[in-house]
Parts: C-alpha cells; structure tokens; sequence
C-alpha cells in the first residue's frame, strides 16, 4: 500500500487490468481547514459521520473488491466536504456551503483563492495518481464504489440494493446491470435481508454528471467503466464490506468476459 498526504493506493504491482476507485473514502478534515485551522469544519462529529462528508463502507469494498480482482485500487483520504474529487473544477458543488440540510461553516466563505488552494493541496494530487494507475496499461477498466443512504431528509426510502451508473458509454454497465439481476448469489442475498432484489439503472443518481472522476480518466479516455452505488446499510461492517466485494467480483469478471474477451 502507497500512502501520500492525502490518498492511498492499494495492490499498485497488481497485474489486473481493473482500477477500483474510491473518490468518497474518507471523512478526514486537513488540520489547515476550517473556521479553527484545526481539522473543523464547523459542523458536528454527528454531521461528519454522515453521507454528507463521505460514503459510508465504500472504501471496504473497494479495498476487498481490488483484492479479488487482483487490481490496484485508489482512495481519497480527504472529506468530500473539504472539496469534492468526483466534481468538474468548474461544479458549482465541488465545495459546498450545505449538504443535505447541514451549513457547512468552514466553506461559507471559501473564495475562489481558497477553492485553488485546495485543488492543488488534495483534488489535482488525487486525480494526477488516479490516471497513472489508470494508464499503466491500454486496456484498463474503471469501476468506481460509493455508497447512498437508505433515505434523504423528507424523502421517500430508496428501494435499490445498489445501482450502476453511466453516462452515454454503456458498453459495461448494460450487460452488468442485466447479470446483477439475474445473479444466484444477489437474489440469495436480498432474499437473506429480507428484500426484492432492486438494481437501480442511474440510480439513486444519474451518471452524466461532466467532469465528475469518471468522466475524467474513463469517458474522455475510452476506457470501460462503470460507477456502482451500495446502499450504506448493507456495507456498514468490515464482514458487510467483504461480503458485498465477494458478490461484486464474479459478477464483474464475468461480464467483462462476454464483452471483451
């Protein structure tokens, strides 16, 4: 495992041709950051343990998932809070002053000076690694893990297990949503938890998102790829993280297998 400043990069010898990234890893806020210059962003440690500041299990599962696949993995070790790496530098969210019903104190007025600094100090970092892993070799795959919550504020409870996100380069993520619904093992799982298997195509979110990591290092590149969303409930626990790679693994190498042998 490499370690920098501010993200890590798991297997980086692996043979695999997979990148398993995880642009939403970590709730980590940079001493340098907030109203204190202490790590606070002014919001509480409850806030700060929620989805608004990163994707709860994701980087478990990218990690194991990595691991089955024997592929190298790379993960953020800042908040999204701090700025957002799945965002365009030009995203009008790519640092929030309210997430999800919270202000976030130490971004109400971060000024477009503060906004360069932390792309150069943690988002142009992450993404310069994220496409040499991605270029090691030509015929790389990007499967990138977040995670959803089960429910937004005043929102109706999300019905999908997980989902697999695209924009308009659907040559892996079509066949996979179709394995996925059909998969022995995901059926069995729904059936342990007590749910109707639910795969959601672009969904809780829709995959064109420009400029978003994705969009960056896989579309722009030609480079197979799909983003899959995991509900946050189901991937709360190491053993949680573990299982859910184990499902994901066959599933991906497989599918991979019938589009580009």
């Amino acid at each position: 495992m490499t370690h920098s400043s501010y993200f890590e990069i798991i297997g980086p010898a692996r043979s695999g041709r997979w990148l398993i990234t995880c642009d939403h890893a970590s709730n980590r806020v940079p001493d340098e950051i907030g109203p204190t210059s202490s790590g606070d962003l002014g919001i509480s440690p409850a806030d700060m343990a929620r989805h608004i500041a990163y994707d709860v299990g994701a980087r478990g599962v990218t990690i194991e998932l990595a691991r089955l696949l024997d592929s190298p993995a790379i993960a953020t070790d800042f908040s999204r809070l701090v700025i957002d790496p799945n965002r365009g530098m030009d995203d009008p969210t790519l640092v929030r002053k309210i997430y999800d019903g919270s202000i976030i104190p130490a971004n109400r007025h971060a000024d477009a000076a503060e906004i360069e600094r932390r792309l150069n100090a943690y988002y142009r970092p992450y993404h310069d690694a994220y496409e040499t892993l991605a270029s090691r070799q030509n015929d790389t795959v990007v499967v990138a893990i977040h995670s959803f919550t089960p429910q937004l504020k005043s929102r109706p409870r999300r019905p999908w297990q997980l989902g697999v996100l695209s924009a308009y380069d659907k040559r892996l993520t079509d066949p996979l949503i179709a394995a996925m619904e059909s998969d022995p093992a995901l059926l069995a799982e729904a059936d342990r938890i007590g749910e109707r298997l639910c795969i959601g195509d672009n969904e809780p979110y829709d995959g064109s998102l420009p400029g978003d990591a994705i969009d960056q290092h896989a579309l722009h590149k030609g480079r197979l790829n799909a983003l899959i969303e995991l509900r946050s409930d189901l991937i709360e626990t190491p053993d949680a993280q573990r299982r859910w790679a184990g499902l994901l693994a066959p599933i991906l190498r497989t599918t991979l297998a019938t589009i580009d042998p």
